[in-house]
């Protein structure tokens, strides 16, 4: 596995005297009944199309084998119902789209059908241990966080999923000229995302204007709703 350390298992690591401790992470896993459409896709391609977590943990797993190809990898963090994977699904790269909400994934499975794309894969495991333990350094073409949990009450900001050590870890995977791309509906998420990698030497960029590609979102549509102000960031490994 590229670049794999200890412990070989989403959602723990080593203290510096070997100890196993849970992570702080950036999301809480939810269940949820799946619909009889969303079964449907489940049971259709489900076996195909989601990678279980003990197989991504597992030694020696690899994206090209499950993709079946070698190609530039994408991905996207946080995928909700599939509304940007069957959209800017790109043909010539291998796209992961991790989300943790079943039933999420299940409509990603239908759109995806019912698009005709067959080159992306779904998993539930923690991103950041996916980002660490299964991709090499420079290997990653492109990242996406839209949207991701805003955990807005300071005590939760722990939580945030861009913080210092992330966006090393993203500079670290993406290739020289590989683009991370992000959004967010809360404004003070928005300017800690530019502090945090501002901060990042190996990362150059801002606040750009809407990425005219990425669809509108259900949460894009809930922040508009409400009046907040949409803030889209790209930037680029330099």
């Amino acid at each position: 596995m590229p670049g794999a350390v200890d412990p070989a298992r989403p959602g723990v690591r080593l203290t510096d005297d070997g100890r196993p401790v849970r992570e702080v992470v950036s999301y809480t896993r939810r269940g949820g009944r799946l619909t009889p459409a969303q079964q449907q896709a489940w049971d259709a391609r489900a076996r195909e199309w989601v990678v279980p977590e003990e197989d991504v943990a597992a030694d020696g797993f690899s994206w090209s084998e499950r993709f079946g190809r070698d190609a530039a990898i994408l991905v996207e963090i946080g995928s909700g119902v599939g509304e940007a994977l069957a959209t800017v699904a790109r043909p010539e790269h291998n796209v992961i789209g991790i989300e943790v909400w079943k039933p999420g994934v299940a409509d990603t499975l239908r759109r995806l059908e019912k698009a005709g794309i067959d080159n992306v894969r779904m998993c539930s495991v923690d991103a950041v241990w996916v980002l660490e333990h299964t991709l090499a350094p420079g290997q990653l073409s492109e990242l996406w966080t839209f949207f991701p949990d805003p955990w807005h009450k300071a005590r939760h900001h722990k939580r945030r999923l861009v913080s210092p050590s992330f966006a090393r870890l993203v500079a670290s995977r993406l290739a020289p000229g590989g683009v991370w791309r992000l959004a967010t509906d809360w404004a003070d998420y928005a300017d800690q995302m530019v502090e945090v990698l501002d901060a990042e030497p190996a990362l150059s960029g801002g606040v750009v204007p809407r990425w005219s590609e990425r669809p509108q979102t259900k949460f894009e549509r809930k922040g508009a709703a409400k009046d907040r102000r949409i803030a889209d960031l790209a930037y680029v490994r330099v």
